[in-house]
């Protein structure tokens, strides 16, 4: 079943496997060989794992938190199991490996070539957004964010002492849009001096075109103000849907901005805690360097440099059929709201595995639904809430998990809707 749903999915897309492009249509079965060996219907036992996602009580359903319910690439697991049976883990170093890995998964996969004097480890996109926050910005200075966005983004800025100023989107009811009016009168405010840019965007699934990110990066250096482009959903797009990364957009995207990477989200390698920052600027790159050397984030574990280059070394294949079940997943909770939940509505998207849940119908916060829903059904969702803007009139669901869990998820759902 997953074989054939695969093949019907990736014959309509241009899809990679390892190095090698299968463009529309072209795609037989000895090519596909590979993907449909993954097991993604595979219900791992995440329990008694001290598992932030799954610390939930007997019964509870965690469809909150973005980390992924599969297990990893095979190449990933044998890379770190190769480490651990050297059995001797003294401090690492960055081999060039790292960076030629990187560099070619951007070129092969986003069209883009990074040098690699532009990039530099980290632990994490979230240490440095914060270090980043905190080197190139000073106290009560703004940094603007276009809400609703990723929550974690407030605490980067609020813990360093600056302001956070939102230029909210305009949803229209089926979809969000820039307000580049508002976006630029807040630009222009002498105090605002950072942009961090979600692209793709959590949690609405937004991918930006070419033309949107062209215009916020005119808009960003004519106020000098810097973009911080957090891409680390870049890989999980739709079959067929691309990103574009900011800074190949134009000279002023790439001279004026910084991009925080990772194999993290796409791979499910959050803890692990690997990351990159490539920064083509070099005064704003040694400002970045200084940074995250200042604040004990460049420096990897045992485990990370090896886990990041088997993933984009040979994580390819593993990644495309990943995509293809969590569309499918997509397209059976979109159809399932529509036909058994009238009173809510997934917003389209084309990137994540996030689906922003628009609660037009119900009574409450997002905060009352979501704690009603879990009351009632075990299901554990975000509250639209946390994600500024006018998140307070949607839930956030994670769908990548085996089909059988979102199925149950889905019917929570629906118990817990018809509770309100």
């Amino acid at each position: 079943m997953l074989r054939s749903k695969i093949k019907a999915i990736m014959k309509q897309v241009d899809v990679y496997v390892g190095h090698h492009t299968i463009a529309r249509g072209q795609m037989n079965i000895a090519d596909g060989e590979d993907i449909m060996a993954y097991d993604f219907d595979k219900i791992v036992d995440r329990s008694n794992t001290n598992s932030m996602k799954w610390n939930v009580a007997e019964g509870e359903l965690p469809m909150w938190v973005a980390d992924m319910d599969f297990e990893t690439a095979p190449a990933i697991m044998e890379a770190i199991s190769k480490r651990a049976q050297h059995g001797c883990f003294g401090y690492t170093e960055i081999p060039d490996a790292w960076y030629q890995a990187y560099i070619d998964w951007w070129k092969i996969r986003h069209d883009f070539t990074m040098e690699k004097d532009w990039l530099m480890f980290c632990t994490g996109v979230v240490p440095a957004i914060s270090s980043i926050v905190r080197k190139l910005t000073t106290p009560a200075e703004k940094v603007l964010v276009q809400t609703p966005v990723y929550n974690i983004f407030f605490n980067s800025i609020l813990n360093n002492g600056r302001q956070v100023l939102e230029s909210p989107f305009v949803f229209d009811g089926n979809a969000y849009h820039i307000d580049f009016e508002d976006l630029e009168k807040k630009l222009a405010d002498p105090q605002t001096t950072l942009l961090i840019l979600c692209n793709p965007h959590n949690p609405i699934g937004k991918i930006w075109d070419k033309a949107t990110l062209e215009r916020i990066g005119v808009l960003c250096a004519k106020n000098h103000v810097i973009v911080l482009s957090d891409e680390i959903h870049c890989d999980l797009t739709d079959p067929g849907c691309g990103y574009i990364p900011f800074a190949s957009v134009s000279d002023i995207c790439r001279d004026n901005s910084i991009t925080c990477i990772a194999p993290t989200k796409t791979f499910n390698l959050a803890g692990l805690q690997t990351a990159a920052i490539s920064v083509p600027n070099p005064v704003i790159r040694h400002k970045v360097w200084r940074g995250i050397n200042t604040d004990e984030v460049a420096e990897p574990n045992a485990f990370a440099v090896d886990a990041a280059i088997a993933a984009f070394t040979k994580g390819a294949d593993w990644l495309d059929a990943l995509r293809a079940y969590i569309y499918e997943n997509k397209q059976y909770a979109v159809q399932y709201v529509k036909e058994q939940i009238p009173e809510v509505e997934i917003l389209s998207s084309e990137a994540t595995y996030l689906l922003w849940i628009y609660c037009k119908d119900l009574p409450g916060s997002s905060r009352e639904i979501a704690h009603r829903i879990r009351k009632k059904t075990g299901l554990f969702l975000s509250a639209g809430s946390g994600f500024s803007g006018d998140g307070d009139r949607f839930l956030r669901l994670n769908i990548a998990c085996p089909r059988a869990l979102l199925k149950d998820g889905m019917e929570r759902l629906k118990r817990g809707v018809e509770s309100l």
